[in-house]
């Protein structure tokens, strides 16, 4: 008789077990972010109309998710907010920083500060940001909090500096830079440098080969810097032996190499959080279509989701949505 009661009493408890791992499970699952994927359309080229699109990672549900008719340009996501610069409420082509939520709803005004055409990103949990003011408001990077207050400035003391990113930690900043004001300068050369936000310790991480002189004077020699978190690299996109590609290079600038091998020409993009996926602009080499494509990282496989319905479909970003209808 005893025998049998501990038999049930561990039959019932190999039972809890299992059910509270069951639960523990679909709790993980639940609270695991899933994404889609943001990306601007040149929407009605007449009209100068930019407009920002979310689709689900295998290509579906594409849904203009801005509905403006100006211009709207996603450049950053974080958790299930999207950051973007815009023009509404304003003059054609002058832009400022906005947000809303990944179904297009809760459009809120951050800050009043004019602002360049630039990446920009944020830390200390969405709280933080640093943006790229329009040279008639400040010649230096801000640091911004959500309510548009001013907490520093940042010196890159270069005379060209576009695109910061912070560090996963926050407490770095990766931009591109360069030694001359402007592209249009003789021997204009972008690349890629680290710098603490208080501006000490700025490093030079990309070296653009000398020999290579395929790379019309527009085009990025070192293009706007991402941040793989997973495996701490910074990816950026470099025309090199007269191809667009994706190259990394280490937070120290001791390695830089080619990161990926498509054939397609490859632009702005994006990293999952976990660094599994990335999200790439592709286009051709005469650049007269561009789509947004989607890599498994561990496979190396690459899956176009756009088609030519719109012919520039760019910059993609990846957004949580965990709550999107």
């Amino acid at each position: 008789m005893i025998k049998n009661i501990l038999l049930l009493f561990l039959l019932f408890f190999l039972i809890g077990c299992d059910t509270a791992s069951e639960e523990a499970g679909n709790t993980r699952l639940q609270t695991s972010p899933q994404y889609k994927i943001a990306y601007n359309v040149l929407y009605d080229s007449k009209n100068d109309d930019y407009e920002i699109f979310a689709m689900d990672l295998d290509g579906s549900n594409k849904k203009n998710i801005s509905k403006w008719k100006g211009v709207d340009w996603v450049y950053y996501a974080y958790k299930d907010k999207i950051y973007f610069i815009s023009d509404r409420d304003t003059t054609h082509r002058i832009y400022f920083l906005y947000e809303m939520d990944a179904n297009g709803n809760n459009v809120r005004k951050i800050s009043d500060r004019r602002l360049r055409d630039s990446w920009f990103a944020s830390r200390n949990d969405g709280q933080e940001f640093i943006i790229n003011p329009h040279n008639s408001v400040d010649s230096l990077f801000n640091i911004i909090d959500t309510q548009d207050n001013l907490l520093s400035r940042l010196d890159t003391g270069l005379p060209f500096a576009s695109d910061p990113l912070f560090s996963p930690d926050g407490q770095k900043v990766v931009f591109r830079g360069g030694t001359k004001k402007s592209k249009r300068e003789k021997g204009f050369v972008d690349e890629l440098y680290l710098i603490n936000p208080d501006g000490s310790e700025r490093t030079q991480l990309t070296h653009y080969p000398k020999e290579d002189t395929t790379a019309a004077w527009w085009a990025y020699k070192s293009g706007p810097p991402r941040w793989n978190q997973k495996e701490n690299f910074i990816s950026y996109q470099s025309i090199q032996n007269g191809k667009y590609s994706l190259y990394g290079v280490t937070p120290d600038g001791k390695k830089q190499w080619k990161l990926t091998g498509n054939s397609q020409e490859e632009g702005w993009h994006d990293w999952s959080n976990d660094g599994k996926l990335l999200a790439i602009e592709v286009f051709d080499p005469n650049q007269t279509q561009f789509d947004i494509a989607l890599m498994d990282w561990k496979e190396k496989t690459l899956t176009v989701l756009t088609d030519t319905t719109y012919k520039y479909q760019q910059a993609p970003v990846f957004v949580e949505s965990n709550n999107m209808n």
